[in-house]
């Protein structure tokens, strides 16, 4: 049997047949090791870092156990937010059991002072999870979208929207607690022990 197409699937779909099994290969033997364990979801920024903390477990969906976005006003020194960046990502690791640590990469900035300010915050978050000896694992904004929402090109809105429908949470998040959430559920999603 040859590989089946999308178009295979959506025309089978829409023609009310079901669709023709996937011809996929054997991923560790033919299963795929699930991830269990908590994740701490990282958007860096340098004044709106957004931190969220996902549990999984098998045989349950993801659990939002906590979510914040660290604001910090523009009267803020560079400085002090880089300080308060590695504070509140060390208090959230203090409160939380974390397994892994996922963070947002940086890929398109304007400008080069842009792309230093934006290092700068991800530095700040990597090193506190350095100093924990936590494993930390980066994912381009492209690949968290297609991973969570199924499309690169998803808009913030629509990732909140997704994560929010994944983790069954009745509460609506902060856009950068989202962008945290889903990076933490692209790391879970495709993450190979």
């Amino acid at each position: 049997m040859g590989r089946t197409t999308t178009r295979d699937l959506w025309k089978a779909k829409l023609e009310g047949r079901l669709a023709p099994a996937l011809d996929l290969p054997p991923v560790f033997g033919g299963r795929r090791n699930a991830f269990v364990g908590n994740v701490l979801g990282v958007d860096p920024s340098l004044r709106g870092t957004g931190l969220a903390v996902l549990e999984f477990a098998t045989g349950r969906p993801p659990l939002l156990l906590h979510s914040r976005t660290l604001k910090l006003g523009p009267s803020r020194s560079m400085a002090e937010c880089l300080g308060a960046i590695f504070t509140a990502m060390s208090e959230t690791m203090e409160m939380h059991a974390i397994t892994h640590v996922a963070l947002e990469q940086t890929i398109y900035v304007q400008n080069f002072q842009t792309a230093q300010i934006l290092g700068a915050a991800r530095g700040a978050a990597i090193a506190a999870a350095a100093v924990r000896t936590l494993p930390v694992f980066e994912y381009a904004p492209l690949r968290v979208k297609q991973a969570v929402v199924g499309v690169g090109r998803a808009s913030k809105e629509q990732m909140a929207r997704t994560v929010m429908s994944l983790l069954g949470h009745g509460r609506t998040l902060a856009l950068d607690e989202a962008d945290a959430a889903g990076v933490a559920l692209c790391h879970a999603f495709t993450w190979r022990g």
